[in-house]
């Protein structure tokens, strides 16, 4: 059977992260939602995604094919749905369509289908700051997946842990004289990542392969640091993609970091207002401040922007893709993808100077910027002309 994964209806309630990638490629838990599915179901699987994007993530079509809204995360009881379904048969969470069996080519009209309803419980990605709200649920889903029948390294004498039982180091992994409790939650330490000196974490946590954790780090709250990324300071309940750096200290609360981002030294975001209301957070599909029904929420940040050294962000900040932002002051809480300045005001930061950077950071980790990811951000570029004052 062939699987495809389809971006679904709140493709554009994940944004800014989903400007960049399909939403099969949002990091929740320990792994991507695609890597969720593709063990799961034990076969690699392509998106259908939006056209511009569609170069970089292709959909390959068979003969049989199985569509999955791409914003459910497996569990046991769906994937066993799934693997069940049969031609013309769909499966529907209320109103919502989460998977459905289809042939190349044809016409996929719902109203002739079997419907098949889906009422267990489930972890749906459909707003941006479900990602770090739901990381714990996809920790404990990941952390399960990846380490059953499966024996960890050994913790090293010099650490200091609590339920080592739920502690789980792979290959390569570096750490000495170190604080882990897993009582509140497991901790998976990835291939060649490495924790040094006085760090103290708290589970649940996931550093992913070849990640790292600064000197005397604090961590708590379900945090995921994605795989190259780096963190350092205070983190509490964060998810860093990949390849991003908050290596200094400073504070990170109830955010999201897409990749190829950089916190500068001492910055901190606020992740509560100081009456204690409900945050607003930007809300692209309404192009307007939207509820989120929630006290604590940070920073949403896209790939490959960057902040300077001090830099504060207000509670419920959402900047776009390639910002560059510094200075003195709070800036704004939106700040499109393009843009150049802080407090004092924004220009727009040019795709030719943006792209140079990228280039410069991408090539330190040995990674190529490439043709595909110049278009995907040349499209982004003339897509959020609108947000900006040009």
């Amino acid at each position: 059977m062939n699987y495809i994964l389809f971006d679904g209806p709140h493709r554009n309630a994940l944004l800014p992260f989903t400007f960049t990638r399909p939403v099969a490629d949002i990091r929740v838990g320990i792994l991507t939602i695609r890597e969720k599915w593709e063990k799961q179901l034990g076969s690699t699987i392509t998106s259908i995604t939006e056209d511009y994007l569609s170069e970089k993530w292709p959909m390959v079509e068979m003969e049989n094919n199985v569509m999955i809204n791409a914003s459910f995360l497996p569990n046991d009881i769906l994937i066993a749905m799934i693997k069940n379904l049969e031609h013309h048969q769909a499966i529907f969470q209320e109103d919502e369509v989460v998977a459905f069996y289809a042939k190349e080519g044809e016409e996929v009209d719902f109203d002739s289908f079997e419907v098949l309803e889906f009422s267990n419980e489930y972890i749906k990605i459909e707003n941006t700051w479900d990602i770090f709200q739901k990381n714990e649920a996809a920790i404990y889903d990941d952390f399960k997946l990846l380490t059953q029948d499966r024996f960890s390294q050994p913790i090293p004498k010099s650490v200091n842990v609590i339920a080592p039982e739920n502690i789980f180091i792979e290959e390569g992994a570096k750490l000495e004289f170190v604080t882990l409790n897993a009582s509140t939650g497991p901790i998976y330490i990835g291939k060649n990542a490495e924790i040094m000196e006085g760090s103290v974490i708290r589970g649940p946590f996931a550093l992913c392969e070849s990640g790292r954790v600064k000197l005397a780090t604090k961590v708590y709250g379900a945090t995921t640091v994605g795989p190259h990324s780096v963190i350092g300071g205070e983190v509490n309940n964060s998810v860093l993609f990949g390849y991003s750096n908050k290596g200094h200290d400073g504070f990170l609360g109830n955010a999201v970091l897409g990749e190829w981002c950089n916190i500068g030294a001492d910055s901190n975001n606020s992740n509560l207002k100081n009456n204690y209301e409900e945050v607003k957070l930007w809300s692209y599909e309404t192009e307007n401040f939207a509820k989120t029904g929630l006290q604590f929420c940070g920073l949403m940040m896209g790939d490959h922007s960057k902040c300077g050294i001090n830099t504060m962000f207000n509670t419920g900040t959402v900047v776009g893709v390639c910002t560059n932002i510094f200075g003195a002051g709070f800036p704004r809480n939106f700040v499109p993808s393009f843009s150049w300045g802080g407090a004092s005001g924004f220009t727009t930061y040019l795709t030719k100077k943006a792209f140079e950077t990228a280039k410069i950071v991408m090539a330190r980790r040995n990674v190529e910027f490439s043709e595909e990811d110049a278009k995907i951000l040349e499209h982004v570029f003339e897509e959020t002309k609108k947000y900006r004052k040009e």
